[in-house]
């Protein structure tokens, strides 16, 4: 048991953590868990009371704040030598505020005049209401490199890990920042290229030994290729945006818009707010505001903040780090829907009917204030009756109105019977260190679920806006799936004692009820799983094929230009529908949208990629110290060199391979997706309960290999041994012949249930 800490150490933590003050980051920071928690409470409210501790409350009133991220000059050091900054942007009353910049070692010397972007943290109860820590400086943008750093006698040299790249940069002695021979480190250029010809480096973050968790995610970067470092000119070109003003625009302000975003969000790009709508013609009706950061205000077509864009695609989200598609000036600052903080954006005001069905639809390029910054957690605990200082005040008047509309929506969705697959998500947590804390499955909330219809109508509304103005637009498209798939689909529906109909043409409700019908079942994760297996993929194109798993004819995306090319190309064809400007499509968006489609289409398939082999090492690193242990799972794959087991307790997929089950031969059928012994006729098959020993783990491939211990609870039997040599066809016949009467059998036994 964890001991509770002193109210010096929380202190000292609290000081040194400035935005990871909450209860549960103490918490989490201390290993305190279950009932110590009380205890935990206690102090933290004796130290409020004490005076040593200030708990800030905010509410959507709160006007005269700094965003969270901001452009701040330097000016001059006080009487102290502390560095203090003000603000660029400063729209609340009185003097802008002072920050107090705390600087790490390995940032630049900055002075008097110097413009930066820095992360804030509120220090309510400090001489000064804000302490910066610096992104960067604004007008530098030193080249970044990740390698292995190698001690010489003079300083070292760093090799890239880079494939394509066998160029060394040489690093001096005064520039090691304390690194160690064979660590993974980071550096940017320092200085010119050496007499031998290489370029100077300054290592300005240690990652450790390559193979560590930290590492992970940066090793997927550049193995996939992912550009994460901005050019120079781009980042000029965003460091010169200025916010932009009301001008034309409509005005917004005074709309009580909220954005709700995770917990641990970095940008918000969609605030959203509901109102009963007054017409008598409409009665329970709603009128449903969702406003998008204008993105294309600032990123115009055949700019070099446009060029980067395309050429990035989408943004990338790691569980220790987020590889933009703009550059922060833009993605968490003058783009992102800060609370309290004038920002422009393009808003869709939706009527719907009692019934949630969709009357009409208008946009407007307006200026708006996000009147609060909510969570999905906060959200929902206020709806359920325990509302915080933040959320009470909003609970009326904006947080039920948004429920009672996702209520009148979900008739509409019931109606249209969308795929229902609500597979569970993971949610990997890692500490400062890099190192997999814990593994969980994220809740699903009714706010997340409300949030998401929102978004979806938001969608359709663009979609059906370009097309009846006839201008150009690329559309999200979800084709159905292939014959040969749901053959397959059928198959393991058949097998697992449940029915999906022949000879129809294939409609999304039949899969729900496929679906429903496995919801009680120890089949159902398989029947999720085979069914999501079975849908093609979805993709951009200019031109219009539906989309299949949402039931809807036309479907583009708009609600995320920050973080996606695609919304930012609906939002210039918008422009262009609406005549707000001359920063709609260009000729080039125009003449080039079929390979803008497949480009984007491309990196959105690169990105998955790269997040889900993040994902396979960190889950690799975090079950490496458990060699040996027995874990529960379901078979989740079949394939002729062995079987994948979906382990219950954190989703990885370990592989048994097929030379471990035993000693007889095992025919692989690829039609049936099953596994069958030639001696015994075990039938391995998706969707079986199975338990495995863990024999290998490894974080730099991101592979499990296990045994398998027993299948549907019963050990698994080993045929005699006989050698690897496949046996005659008469015994494999035989074999499959009691395998498939085996089948009929447990499938009318799961019939007759």
């Amino acid at each position: 048991m964890a001991r509770i800490p002193s109210k010096s150490e929380i202190l000292d933590w609290i000081t040194d953590n400035p935005s990871r003050t909450a209860k549960r980051d103490i918490a989490r920071a201390f290993g305190i868990k279950g009932a110590q928690r009380i205890d935990l409470k206690r102090i933290l409210k004796e130290m409020e009371a004490e005076g040593m501790l200030q708990k800030r409350r905010s509410s959507y009133r709160d006007a005269d704040k700094l965003p969270p991220v901001s452009v701040l000059q330097v000016i001059a050091p006080d009487e102290d030598g502390d560095l203090l900054a003000r603000p660029m942007e400063w729209n609340g009353k009185g003097e802008p505020p002072t920050v107090l910049l705390s600087l790490r070692d390995s940032d630049p010397a900055l002075g008097a005049g110097d413009r930066i972007l820095a992360r804030l943290t509120e220090t309510p109860k400090d001489e000064f209401p804000y302490m910066g820590r610096m992104i960067r400086r604004i007008g530098t943008n030193p080249l970044r490199i990740l390698g292995v750093f190698r001690a010489g006698s003079e300083g070292g040299r760093i090799v890239p890990i880079d494939k394509g790249s066998d160029k060394e940069w040489i690093v001096p002695a005064g520039e090691l920042g304390g690194a160690k021979d064979g660590e993974l480190v980071e550096a940017e250029q320092s200085g010119p290229k050496t007499r031998m010809g290489l370029p100077r480096a300054r290592i300005v973050t240690r990652l450790g030994d390559p193979t560590q968790a930290k590492a992970v995610s940066l090793i997927a970067i550049h193995q996939h290729g992912i550009p994460d470092h901005f050019p120079d000119e781009v980042i000029a070109e965003a460091d010169k945006a200025e916010p932009a003003g009301l001008g034309k625009r409509r005005d917004l302000r005074d709309l009580p818009l909220v954005t709700i975003d995770p917990a641990d969000a970095r940008d918000h790009d969609d605030a959203c707010f509901v109102e009963p709508d007054d017409d008598p013609k409409n009665k329970g009706g709603f009128i449903i505001w969702v406003a998008i950061a204008d993105v294309a205000h600032y990123v115009t077509s055949g700019s070099a903040l446009d060029r980067e864009a395309r050429k990035r695609g989408n943004s990338t989200y790691f569980p220790d780090r987020v590889v933009p598609m703009l550059p922060d000036r833009l993605s968490g600052d003058l783009c992102s829907l800060h609370e309290g903080v004038e920002r422009a954006c393009i808003a869709v005001a939706m009527r719907i009917d009692s019934h949630g069905n969709k009357i009409d639809h208008s946009f407007h390029r307006a200026l708006m204030k996000s009147h609060a910054s909510l969570n999905y957690e906060e959200v929902q605990a206020a709806i359920d009756g325990n509302a915080n200082a933040k959320t009470e005040p909003l609970l009326e008047g904006v947080l039920r109105p948004l429920y009672a509309a996702y209520e009148a929506l979900k008739k509409a969705r019931a109606q249209r019977q969308p795929l229902e697959l609500d597979l569970p998500e993971r949610q990997i947590e890692i500490d400062d260190k890099g190192i997999v804390r814990s593994v969980n499955f994220k809740e699903r909330l009714d706010a997340h679920r409300l949030i998401e219809e929102f978004m979806v109508l938001a969608n359709v509304a663009a979609a059906e806006t370009l097309i009846a103005k006839r201008v150009p637009q690329l559309f999200r498209v979800h084709e159905e799936p292939s014959p040969e798939k749901i053959d397959q689909l059928r198959e393991v529906a058949q097998a697992s004692g449940l029915v999906l109909a022949k000879g129809q043409v294939l409609k999304t409700g039949q899969l729900n009820r496929l679906m429903e019908q496995a919801r009680e079942t120890e089949q159902s994760e398989l029947i999720s799983l085979t069914t999501l297996r079975s849908m093609t993929q979805a993709y951009y194109n200019p031109e219009n094929f539906g989309h299949f798993g949402l039931a809807l004819q036309a479907y583009a995306h708009f609600t995320s230009p920050i973080r996606r090319y695609s919304d930012l190309i609906v939002h210039r064809a918008l422009v262009d529908a609406h005549k707000w400007g001359d920063d709609g499509l260009s000729p080039f968006d125009v003449e080039n949208l079929a390979e803008t489609a497949k480009q984007i289409s491309d990196t959105e398939r690169r990105s998955m990629m790269a997040e889900r082999d993040t994902t396979d090492r960190y889950l690799a690193a975090f079950l490496s110290d458990r060699m040996g242990a027995e874990m529960p799972g379901r078979v989740a794959g079949i394939a002729k060199f062995g079987v994948f087991i979906k382990l219950d307790e954190t989703g990885a997929d370990a592989l048994v391979p097929i030379r471990t089950l035993g000693h007889e031969y095992f025919d692989y059928d690829a039609e049936t997706q099953t596994l069958m012994g030639s001696e015994s006729g075990t039938m391995i098959g998706l969707g079986q309960r199975a338990t495995v020993k863990l024999i290998e783990a490894a974080p730099i491939s991101g592979g499990l290999l296990a045994e398998l211990v027993s299948l549907d609870e019963q050990i698994l039997p080993r045929g005699p041994s006989r050698g690897r040599g496949k046996p005659a066809r008469r015994k494999m016949s035989a074999a499959k012949k009691k395998g498939a009467k085996t089948k009929r059998k447990v499938t009318r036994k799961r019939r007759q249930r």
